[in-house]
């Protein structure tokens, strides 16, 4: 049931969450009817439609309530931890969840439940950040932006309710007894609020000198927090944000995350690929490359300025907590040289990786190499697999010319939502062992895939299209293609 569950709001690619978000989002547009109903008819006091607008209320707050029990801190997905941290892990990572912006929307939205917090039903608006469709690449840059700079606008944040609590807390206790306006400590918060952000209603004004002097401080304050979060907003400390960037992925607790180390502007293709096989709400994309970030990166990648064959570096990308890396090879350079780049990062991310204990399944390493007499120094750094990406299009283009549309057939098989190419677990339905062609024709007939090949497990050696009696065991991997991903991945 908790995996159901967990499928169901916290799994984009599963049909049962895309049935979900349906649900919600239906029942979003008919609680944002109702309101606007309420508001522009006037239809307040219609008892059928109070009453269903707290039955959607309900609904809304047991669906926050089902998505909090159903989260799982991805820590525990990694590590493996003693009972007593894994309770601890289980408290506080759910703490964080529901301390995230859109969870904290979510929740706002049901406090109209509450008879005495009924003038909130307008926050039922911002269910509509929930919709993916609304959630176009402007409002994605805009999030991406916010995120990156997340620390900054904290500390910005805490200055300014800083001043607002010790100048509420100070106007009330000099004036309390003389100033019939500040009676509570509600009224002082709220004089502090008006008056540092230069509103000034008038409502409440100080008659005292030092209350007048408290007022002064708290209006200087004022005016340098916002000077502060102008030259944030702007952007004018540009190195601050820089390094409060890099800082900002290092103490977040991003997991399971794929680094793409190497990256320069002009490989803009590179990351069309990864979109169209990697879903971004479900792993987080992060770019680690030099300098600030390319003009050419869409606002579902993070960027990370840093130097990936530096260890001191590598935790800024949190590598120890990432599911796989990509190295690619710098354009700027030579072959040879880019190669060289390329192997020291991949040297130096083992030689890091060897630090960490504790982790489930190793850092799973991709490479590029341009020249192949570089392929088995890649390998003997670490790498797990080594695309020679100047061999293989040379090799499809030579191919091309002596079998007219081969190249074209190849292309399909590694691009994403076509016949692809996988490798995965014989289904248990199967009775072992079995032989190459029965067992071809058993899973065309269930899953309507084409196997082309098997992998042997102990030794990750490949048998591209064995003889039909070749004898296939639990010890082997089934290479297929098919247009998803149709048995359970071989890792």
């Amino acid at each position: 049931m908790f995996d159901q569950l967990h499928s169901a709001f916290h799994r984009p690619n599963t049909t049962v969450y895309r049935w979900t978000q349906t649900i919600i989002g239906v029942l979003i547009a008919i609680s944002i009817l109702l309101f606007g109903a309420e508001v522009w008819l006037e239809l307040e006091d219609v008892a059928w439609l109070v009453w269903l607008d707290r039955v959607l209320l309900s609904i809304f707050g047991l669906e926050i309530l089902l998505r909090v029990l159903s989260f799982r801190p991805p820590e525990l997905n990694l590590f493996q931890y003693s009972t007593a941290k894994r309770v601890r892990l289980e408290v506080t990572g759910r703490l964080k969840y529901c301390l995230q912006p859109l969870t904290l929307v979510d929740i706002l939205t049901v406090l109209a439940f509450f008879p005495a917090l009924r003038g909130l039903r307008a926050l039922r608006l911002l269910r509509l950040l929930r919709l993916p469709k609304l959630v176009n690449a402007p409002l994605k840059g805009a999030i991406r932006a916010f995120e990156d700079n997340l620390l900054l606008f904290t500390g910005v944040f805490t200055i300014l309710f800083s001043l607002i609590g010790l100048g509420g807390v100070s106007i009330w206790l000099v004036e309390r007894e003389l100033n019939p306006s500040v009676t509570t400590l509600g009224d002082g918060l709220w004089w502090a609020l008006v008056t540092i952000t230069t509103v000034g209603y008038g409502d409440i004004s100080p008659v005292t000198l030092t209350g007048r002097v408290v007022a002064g401080v708290l209006m200087i304050g004022g005016m340098i927090t916002a000077a502060l979060f102008a030259g944030v907003v702007v952007n004018s400390l540009m190195n601050a944000v820089l390094s409060i960037r890099e800082e900002q992925f290092r103490m977040s607790n991003k997991i399971n995350h794929i680094v793409v180390c190497g990256y320069e502007e002009g490989a803009r293709m590179l990351l069309d690929a990864l979109l169209a096989e990697i879903d971004p709400n479900e792993t987080e994309l992060v770019l680690f490359g030099h300098g600030e970030r390319p003009g050419d990166v869409p606002p579902e990648f993070a960027w990370v300025s840093g130097d990936a064959s530096k260890e001191s570096e590598l935790d800024k990308v949190r590598i120890t907590h990432a599911k796989a890396a990509i190295v690619i090879g710098p354009r700027s350079k030579a072959p040879q040289e880019a190669d060289a780049v390329t192997i020291l990062t991949v040297f130096t991310l083992r030689r890091y990786m060897r630090q960490v204990q504790g982790r489930s399944s190793p850092l799973y390493v991709v490479v590029e190499i341009l020249d192949s007499e570089n392929v088995e120094h890649a390998k003997a750094a670490g790498a797990d697999e080594v695309i020679e990406s100047t061999r293989v299009a040379f090799s499809l283009l030579t191919h091309a010319v002596t079998v007219p549309g081969t190249a074209h057939i190849l292309s399909e098989v590694v691009a994403s939502g076509s016949n692809s190419m996988y490798v995965g677990h014989i289904p248990e339905s199967i009775e072992l062992p079995i032989s190459y062609g029965a067992l071809s024709a058993e899973l065309k007939a269930e899953f309507g895939l084409l196997m082309v090949g098997i992998r042997d497990v102990d030794t990750s050696r490949d048998y591209v299209n064995p003889k039909d009696d070749h004898q296939v065991t639990e010890d082997h991997g089934i290479i297929y293609l098919a247009k998803s991903e149709l048995l359970a991945p071989l890792h």
